[in-house]
């Protein structure tokens, strides 16, 4: 696939859709690292406790958030979860599962990827710039952040990570799969009306900068949900992924439908991962449930799934996600 411009009755849609990821419909903004302590929001529970900037190597600065334990873990260092969001998003996407891993005595950090945001969408079919993205992301909070006087200690030997969406193809990547370009070509030669597809070719991808090896050895677990191009990855790369893995399905999505985009990961891994397949949930059910304002803006994306509760879903995903994370670091 080569670059195109867009149709403007696509870009219009997607542009929509990719608010979708955001999870806050008001810009974020980045502030100067700062010391570190629990300092919690008042008025909103799920806020991270610190917005920062890092040097995110070729993307420059790269806006972060943290969520930080309420208490110290009696002076041990705290395990470490990174997030990553989905196609569109921000650091702010799925503050609901931070909150509960902070809750839960791990430090979370999440990051707006650059080039892939609710902001700038201009890099946001480059999917393989996003697991170094990640691992840069790593890189501060273990050593500038965690080296700060009066910081939280990160744990180096307890990293785990968590993606949704295009993120959970950036977590994959990141534990070890390796995607192939020609296998996207030929998918959506067979499948062009897929989600993914129409958002590839609406966008433009440049193949040739597609660069999937991505391994972060830092990484000893791993939640990834309803991941995007499953079946890029390779065989070999999934099979030789040995951490433990806890993966996510909804089973009414359309976005990312069966057997496409999870079946491969789940049959290919080379140690079998926790599986969830969530009846009855759409695709965007693994977002936190949209404020008034949000579903005010988007309601393709905000509008109940029938029969589905996503808030009563939420409280399940995050007790699962925060067990998996409290079994494995």
């Amino acid at each position: 696939m080569t670059h195109r411009s867009p149709p403007q009755n696509l870009t219009a849609g997607l542009s929509l859709v990719l608010m979708l990821l955001a999870g806050a419909a008001s810009p974020v903004h980045a502030t100067a690292p700062q010391a570190q302590g629990p300092a919690r929001a008042q008025t909103d529970p799920q806020a991270p406790d610190r917005v920062f900037t890092f040097f995110g190597g070729p993307d420059g600065a790269v806006e972060a958030g943290v969520w930080l334990p309420a208490r110290p873990a009696d002076g041990r260092p705290a395990p470490l979860i990174v997030i990553s969001h989905g196609n569109g998003g921000g650091l702010r996407s799925h503050a609901d599962t931070a909150r509960a891993l902070a809750d839960a005595g791990f430090v979370v950090a999440a990051l707006t990827h650059p080039g892939d945001n609710y902001r700038d969408m201009s890099r946001s079919t480059q999917l393989t710039n996003r697991a170094p993205q990640l691992s840069r992301l790593i890189d501060y909070m273990t050593g500038d952040w965690s080296s700060r006087p009066g910081g939280v200690a990160i744990d180096a030997n307890r990293i785990g990570a968590f993606g949704f969406s295009a993120g959970g193809f950036t977590v994959t990547s990141a534990i070890g799969g390796v995607s192939d370009a020609a296998a996207i070509g030929d998918h959506c030669q067979a499948h062009p009306g897929f989600f993914a597809c129409r958002l590839l070719d609406a966008m433009g991808i440049d193949l040739s900068t597609w660069r999937p090896r991505a391994k972060d050895d830092r990484i000893k677990a791993a939640v990834i949900a309803a991941p995007a191009l499953g079946f890029s990855l390779t065989s070999d790369s999934l099979a030789a992924v040995r951490i433990p893995v806890q993966l996510w399905q909804a089973g009414a999505d359309t976005i990312l439908p069966a057997p496409y985009n999870v079946e491969p990961i789940r049959d290919r891994l080379g140690a079998a991962p926790e599986y969830h397949r969530v009846e009855g949930a759409g695709h965007y059910d693994f977002l936190p449930a949209c404020s008034p304002a949000l579903a005010a803006e988007a309601p393709q994306i905000c509008t109940p799934t029938p029969g589905f509760d996503r808030a009563d879903f939420h409280k399940d995903l995050n007790r699962e996600i925060v067990g998996f994370f409290q079994r494995t670091l």
